[in-house]
C-alpha cells in the first residue's frame, strides 16, 4: 500500500473515478500514514479529521450517482497554515494569532473542492512565513522526511515534507521569495510559481487583509507536473470583482516534444555561488533537451544587469514583507530607521531603510521594474525557457540562530543565509511563473531540484516543459523509510 501513497493526485483521482478505491478510504490510508509518521516529521499541525471524513463519504455518494465533482474528485489533501479555512487557526507561526479562527474559506480553498479535494489538515510555516525553514513558537519545528536533522525549506516547508513522506495526495502553498520552490527543491517534490495575480490570493491572509501583496503568489506543491497543471487550472482565474470583465485565457505549451525547445541556462553567478552538484544538475537537464534535439543556450541572459535587478528585488521584497509587520512592531522599524546614521552601509542598515522606504522610492523600484519585465518579454521571443538553480545547496541542518548571523556552507565557503534570494528573486520580480522540477538525490541522499522559468503568463508552457523532463526521468522519488 506504500505505492498508493505517493501516487500522483491526478492518478488518485483517476482511481477513485474507477471506482479502484473509495475516496473515504484513500482518506483512511493518508490519516493512518500522519499517525504514523508525523510525530517525527511535525509537518501537519492542524487536523480535520470528522468534516474530512464527512466530505469524503459525500464524495463517494457523488461517485456512485455519477456525479464527479471535479479533476481532483475525491483526493484527500493538506494545504499550508496561511490559508484560511473555516473554523481552523491560521496564525502564520506568530504566537499572538493562535487564538485566531478563520470564518470563511480563502477563494482558493473554495475553488480547490469545487475541484473535489478533501481537506484534512494543515502545514506548518515558519513566524511570518519569513524563512528558509519552518518553525515557529506556536508549532515547532518541522523536519524533512530526508534527514530529520534538516530542515524541508520554507515557507512552504510542512507542504513539501508531507508531499515527499506521502501523507497526502496534493498541496498548496504560497511564494515571495522562493517558499514554493525551495522547499520543492529541499524536499524533492514539483511545485510552481505561478505568474504574479494568476491565481487570487484572497484569504491567504490574517484577519481584515484584502489587498494582494506585491510579490507574493499563492500556487501548487505536488508529486507531478500534470498535477500542478491542475492545481493552477483549479485555483486560477479573476476574483469576482475582476471576473466581470476579465477571463481566463492561458497559452497552452508551444511544443510538443523535447527536441522542439531552446532553452538558456543560468548555472551559476557571482552575486549568489551555487555549489558544483547543483550547476551540474542544471547542466545535466540542458544535455537532455540537447539529447532530444533541443537547443541549449549557456550564455544568454536578458538585457539588464543581474546585480542592480537584485537590488530592485530587494528593496520591493523587503518593503512588501515589512508592509506584513504588526503596527506596533513597524513603528520599532520606523524608529530605529530614524536613528541611522548617513554613513551606515552595513547590510542591517541597508534592511532598514528598504523596509521603510517611501512611497517615492517604491514607485521608483516599480518603475525599475517594469524595465526588467520589458528586458525578460523580449529575451522570451528568442527563447522558450530559462533553466537555473533554485538554491545553492541541497538542504542544511536547522539553524534557529539570528537570522543576520547565518550562513549557508558552499563546498566549503560559507555565504550569506539570505544571498540565496537571488535565485527565487529572478522570477519573483518580473512576476514571471518558475516550476520547480526533482533531478534526484545526491551522493548523500538528499534532493535536488531545478527551475523553469518562463514567460508572463506562460504557467502552462513551464508546466509543460516539466511534463516532458518528467518523462525523460526528472521524477519524484520517494524518500527511504516511508514504505
Amino acid at each position: 500500500m506504500s505505492e498508493l501513497a505517493f501516487k500522483s493526485a491526478t492518478e488518485l483521482a483517476g482511481m477513485i473515478q474507477a471506482k479502484e478505491i473509495s475516496a473515504l478510504e484513500l482518506l483512511e490510508h493518508y490519516l493512518e500514514r500522519v499517525e504514523r509518521f508525523n510525530p517525527d516529521l511535525n509537518a501537519v499541525i492542524v487536523l480535520d479529521v470528522e468534516r474530512a471524513r464527512a466530505r469524503a463519504k459525500e464524495a463517494d455518494a457523488a461517485l456512485a450517482r455519477g456525479e464527479v465533482w471535479g479533476p481532483l474528485h475525491g483526493v484527500p489533501m493538506t494545504i499550508k497554515e496561511s490559508y484560511n479555512i473555516a473554523g481552523l487557526p491560521t496564525t502564520n507561526g506568530r504566537p499572538d494569532m493562535k487564538d485566531n479562527i478563520a470564518e470563511i474559506d480563502a477563494l482558493a480553498v473554495t475553488r480547490l473542492k469545487e475541484a473535489g479535494v478533501v481537506i484534512f489538515g494543515k502545514t506548518n510555516v515558519p513566524l511570518n512565513l519569513a524563512d528558509f525553514q519552518s518553525y515557529n513558537e506556536v508549532y515547532g519545528t518541522t523536519n524533512s522526511p530526508w534527514d530529520l536533522k534538516r530542515g524541508p525549506g520554507g515557507s512552504s516547508g510542512g507542504s513539501a515534507a508531507v508531499l515527499a513522506a506521502g501523507l497526502c495526495g496534493f498541496e498548496s502553498g504560497s511564494d515571495i521569495g522562493g517558499s514554493i520552490r525551495n522547499p520543492s527543491h529541499f524536499c524533492g517534490v514539483f511545485g510552481h510559481k505561478p505568474t504574479w495575480g494568476l491565481l487570487p490570493p484572497r484569504g491567504h491572509a490574517l484577519p481584515g487583509l484584502l489587498v494582494q501583496p506585491d510579490l507574493s503568489v499563492i500556487g501548487p506543491l505536488a508529486r507531478s507536473a500534470a498535477d500542478l497543471e491542475a492545481g493552477v487550472m483549479a485555483m486560477a482565474g479573476p476574483d469576482e470583482l475582476d471576473g466581470i470583465g476579465l477571463k481566463l485565457d492561458l497559452p497552452r505549451p508551444r511544443h510538443k516534444k523535447l527536441g522542439d525547445y531552446k532553452v538558456a541556462l543560468w548555472m551559476n553567478d557571482a552575486i549568489a555561488p551555487v555549489s558544483k552538484e547543483v550547476q551540474d544538475r542544471v547542466v545535466a537537464v540542458g544535455k537532455t533537451i540537447t539529447a532530444a534535439g533541443g537547443m541549449v543556450d549557456y550564455g544568454a541572459r536578458p538585457d539588464f544587469d543581474a546585480a542592480e535587478a537584485h537590488g530592485i528585488f530587494r528593496t520591493l521584497l523587503w518593503s512588501a514583507m515589512a508592509a506584513r509587520t504588526p503596527d506596533a512592531d513597524f513603528e520599532k522599524l520606523l524608529e530605529a530607521a530614524g536613528e541611522l546614521s548617513p554613513d551606515d552601509r552595513s547590510g542591517g542598515a541597508q534592511m532598514l531603510r528598504m523596509q521603510t522606504i517611501t512611497y517615492h522610492d517604491r514607485y521608483t523600484a516599480h518603475n525599475k521594474r517594469m524595465h526588467l519585465r520589458w528586458a525578460w518579454d523580449a529575451f522570451f521571443h528568442d527563447y522558450d525557457a530559462l533553466i537555473a538553480p533554485i538554491m545553492a545547496t541541497p538542504a542544511f541542518e536547522h539553524d534557529h540562530s539570528d537570522m543576520g548571523k547565518r550562513k549557508i556552507t558552499i563546498d566549503g565557503e560559507e555565504r550569506p543565509y539570505w544571498e540565496q534570494l537571488f535565485w527565487a528573486g529572478m522570477a519573483v520580480c518580473s512576476y514571471l511563473p518558475s516550476t520547480v522540477i526533482p533531478t534526484g538525490p545526491n551522493d548523500e541522499g538528499l534532493p535536488i531540484g531545478v527551475q523553469i522559468i518562463g514567460r508572463q503568463y506562460g504557467d502552462l508552457e513551464t508546466i509543460g516543459l516539466a511534463k516532458l523532463l518528467e518523462a525523460e526521468g526528472y521524477a519524484f522519488t520517494p524518500p527511504p523509510g516511508y514504505e
